[in-house]
Order: C-alpha cells, then sequence, then structure tokens
C-alpha cells in the first residue's frame, strides 16, 4: 500500500496568482508535493505593501510560508500540516535549455516554467502547473507540460443553482396554497429551504400560484400579498421579480443573492425593498449601499475630491436608482397615489434626492476598500456588482454582519471587470452555491430583461 501511494502523488508548481488568490491554496492538495519557484517568492514580496486585498493575501502568504519555516529547510522540502510536502525551488542556470529558444530567460513566467520542467525531469511522478494564467497554461501545454487552473471554490456556472422549481400539482393543491396560505409539498419532491416554487395545475395549465418552501415548517407558503401593492412605488412585471422581492422583504432570510444580466432589475428591486423596510417599516436602522469599484474599459487615473467626491462616479447607478424611486416612482407609481396604494410614507419621501437621505443618516455609501473591521448591526446592506469580488472577499463583507442586518449581493457574472475572477470563480455564484441549502439564505436568478426592449435585445445578442 505505501508504494501504491507513493506511485499516485503528483508534484504540483504553483503560479504566483494562485497563491495571491487564495493565501491557503498551499493546504489545498492533501498528500501530494508541492513546488513554488523562489520567482514566485520574488513577485509575492512584490504586492506585500499593496493596501488593498492583493496585498493582504500576499502579506498573508508570506507568514503561512515563515510559520512553515520553523518545521524544517524550505529548500529541501518540509511537511505540511494535513499531508504532503512543500519545497522552494532555486531557478538555477542551465535550466532554460528545456524551453524552446523564444522564450527568454528575462521574463518570470518562463523562469517558472523551466523550474515545472526541471521538477517533471528529475522523476517519474506526474507534475502539473496550476496557475489561473491562461497564457501561460498555454504555453506550459505547448513544451508538454501539463497545467491546470485552481479549481478549489469554483462553481460549475451553467450548472448554478436558479432558487426557482416548477411543480405540477392538482388544482386542489393550489386552492388549499390561496386558500390557508400554505399547503404540504408531498407532490413537488425534494425542495431547498427557500426554494422559490411555480405551482402548475396539472388538468389546467393556467391556473397556477407561487410560492416559497418554508423549511421550519416543512411546507409551501404564499407569497407576500403586499407586493401587489408595490414596494417602495415599483411592481415586479415577472414571476422571476415577485419572487426576488418576496426573499427581499422577508426579514427571516438573512442573506439573498440575486443573479441576473442586465437590465433585469437587480439593484432597483434590492434598493426598493430596502428603502421600504428602513423607511417605511423601521426593521433596519440604515441602507447601506455598496460595489467593489473595478472601471469597465480604460481607467481614469486618480479622481480629484473628497471620499465622497471620489466615490460618486463609481456610485452613480446606485444614486440613478434611489432617485428614479424617490422623484415621484414614474408613472405607476403616479397611479399607485392615485388609487391610494402608496402610504404615508412612502409619500413623503417622493420628489426628495439621495443627498437628503445620506444627509439625515437613511443611507449610506460605502467602498468596499473600508469595509475590513467594522460590524454592522441591524442595517440592510445592499453590495452590487459582487460578480467582480472573490470568495475570500465576499467572506470579509459577511464576517462583517452584526445582529440583525440582512445582506443581499447581486451582480451578473456574465460581465465581469476583475482580472483575477471568472464566471465559476467569482465570489457572487461562490456564495449561491455555498449557501443554498441554509434556511437564513434565499436566491433567484432573473432571466427577463425590463429595461427597455433595446437593453433586452442588445443582452441577448451581443
Amino acid at each position: 500500500m505505501a508504494a501504491r501511494r507513493k506511485s499516485i502523488i503528483k508534484n504540483f508548481i504553483l503560479d504566483t496568482n494562485v497563491l495571491l488568490h487564495d493565501p491557503q491554496a498551499i493546504f489545498q492538495f492533501q498528500e501530494n508535493a508541492l513546488f513554488i519557484p523562489i520567482t514566485v517568492i520574488e513577485e509575492v514580496d512584490r504586492f506585500k505593501k499593496d493596501m488593498n486585498e492583493t496585498g493582504r493575501n500576499a502579506r498573508q502568504v508570506s507568514r503561512n510560508l515563515d510559520e512553515l519555516r520553523l518545521r524544517g529547510v524550505l529548500s529541501s522540502g518540509v511537511t505540511l500540516p494535513e499531508g504532503g510536502t512543500l519545497r522552494v525551488v532555486m531557478y538555477q542556470e542551465g535550466m532554460m535549455s528545456a524551453l524552446p529558444a523564444e522564450l527568454h530567460e528575462q521574463k518570470a513566467d518562463n523562469r517558472i516554467l523551466a523550474v515545472a520542467m526541471s521538477v517533471m525531469n528529475s522523476g517519474t511522478n506526474p507534475t502539473i502547473l496550476v496557475t489561473k494564467d491562461t497564457n501561460l497554461r498555454i504555453k506550459a501545454d505547448v513544451i508538454g507540460l501539463r497545467a491546470e487552473d485552481f479549481e478549489h471554490g469554483k462553481v460549475d456556472f451553467e450548472d448554478l443553482y436558479s432558487g426557482l422549481v416548477e411543480c405540477e400539482v392538482t388544482g386542489k393543491v393550489i386552492d388549499t396554497l390561496y386558500g390557508s396560505g400554505s399547503v404540504a409539498p408531498t407532490e413537488c419532491g425534494e425542495l431547498l429551504p427557500n426554494q422559490v416554487i411555480m405551482l402548475t395545475d396539472s388538468s389546467t395549465p393556467a391556473h397556477t400560484a407561487l410560492g416559497r418552501f418554508d423549511a421550519g415548517n416543512n411546507s409551501i407558503v404564499q407569497l407576500r400579498r403586499d407586493i401587489g401593492d408595490g414596494v417602495s412605488g415599483i411592481y415586479p412585471k415577472n414571476r422571476e421579480q415577485h419572487f426576488a422581492l418576496d426573499l427581499l422583504l422577508n426579514d427571516d432570510i438573512q442573506v439573498v443573492t440575486l443573479v441576473g444580466k442586465a437590465g433585469t432589475g437587480k439593484t432597483l428591486l434590492a434598493i426598493a425593498a430596502g428603502l421600504q423596510k428602513v423607511m417605511d417599516e423601521n426593521a433596519y436602522t440604515r441602507l447601506l449601499v455598496s460595489r467593489p469599484i473595478f472601471p469597465m474599459g480604460r481607467d481614469l487615473g486618480f479622481l480629484p475630491g473628497e471620499l465622497q467626491e471620489k466615490l460618486a462616479p463609481w456610485m452613480q447607478p446606485i444614486f440613478d436608482n434611489v432617485d428614479y424611486l424617490l422623484s415621484g416612482y414614474g408613472d405607476e407609481g403616479k397611479k399607485a397615489r392615485g388609487r391610494g396604494k402608496v402610504s404615508e410614507k412612502s409619500a413623503g419621501r417622493m420628489n426628495r434626492s439621495y443627498k437628503e437621505l445620506v444627509d439625515i443618516g437613511v443611507m449610506e455609501i460605502e467602498p468596499l476598500t473600508y469595509i475590513r473591521g467594522r460590524s454592522i448591526p441591524k442595517q440592510y446592506m445592499i453590495v452590487d456588482e459582487a460578480q467582480n469580488l472573490t470568495p475570500h472577499e465576499v467572506k470579509t463583507i459577511l464576517t462583517r454582519a452584526g445582529e440583525g442586518t440582512k445582506i443581499v449581493l447581486t451582480g451578473d457574472p456574465y460581465q465581469i471587470d476583475n482580472p483575477y475572477v471568472d464566471a465559476s470563480s467569482n465570489g457572487l455564484t461562490y456564495v449561491v452555491e455555498r449557501f443554498r441549502g441554509s434556511e437564513i439564505a434565499g436566491h433567484i436568478t432573473l432571466t427577463k430583461g425590463e429595461r427597455s426592449a433595446l437593453a433586452e435585445l442588445a443582452a441577448n445578442l451581443l
């Protein structure tokens, strides 16, 4: 058995971007042999003074390696706590001879490739270069070296949990749901907590009902009936938006994730629900809105002014949505006021601006850069464009939540500006997958664009 175990041990060479993405990556390879080229250590050192997430990760990598140094000599190999070994490999003259002449020694990626080839040629164990750099994986393949992406924490985006299930039932089940507000889920198979359900009469398809699975009571419950009267003056235009508002307005659901393409109403729904919960129902002390700072296209460089002035361009999409909700809510809001369906509190905040809400302390705009170390109790927190966050950054945000706080994450995994994550490895999809079985979490994928016919066509065709 010992000989068999030794024969299947693999050699993994880690690239810099893997360690900067996840400082704990060195502990994720079980009983295999890890090799870190000295070039990687030098590259990590260049990031350690940065005051962003990459800098923090670089410092954590250095601390992890320094602790392992106490176990033995890194250049000879040390045993990892969970099994396996780790060795820092020096780049030596002559290693470049294993690479094509077009790959020059001055480039760090090529020295990492040379070390990986040296490890592969020094024994019979399978050798794999682990890197998040697509071009480096291509170069490795060209020279005959196996290369893989770092898969830990990745989610199969094509099979991402949608939060919605459709269920054919008898007409009696639907009538019971409408009559008593809840019904046993016997005809719908296994359901997840807070999964939203479209019930369809098997004999009359037009006879339908919308519900949500309450795991605590093991029943399908009817959605909030007051949603049809509008939330901060807006109305759900499709079933997914109706589902989303039910999750957003439920105080027992502390984490809500909304995934959808541009124009599906993710941000507007979240802010509308937040304003109602804070200003009308007084369920939370403040609406806290934030988003990661990533430019689309070429960055304009440093912005002048104080913090709020610097944040203004990044937060303008948030301001636009808030001003829309406060400016009379458009034609639908005016009709609702005429029908008497807008509360006095809601009517009282119409024709205000987001600046007034900020001045009176009802709403706060906060850059994620400064959220580390904070404790956020009894607030309704919205993190927009969460697809640009890493899983580690999302963990940092969620662990800031104090007693009574609700956190809403919105985003579109097809529109990622962060070069270090993709549709499968970003923090938003990571939370969707990890929280899918939790009774305090809810998720819905919004599919139909409602911004305009042009926006919907562009999202589908371009």
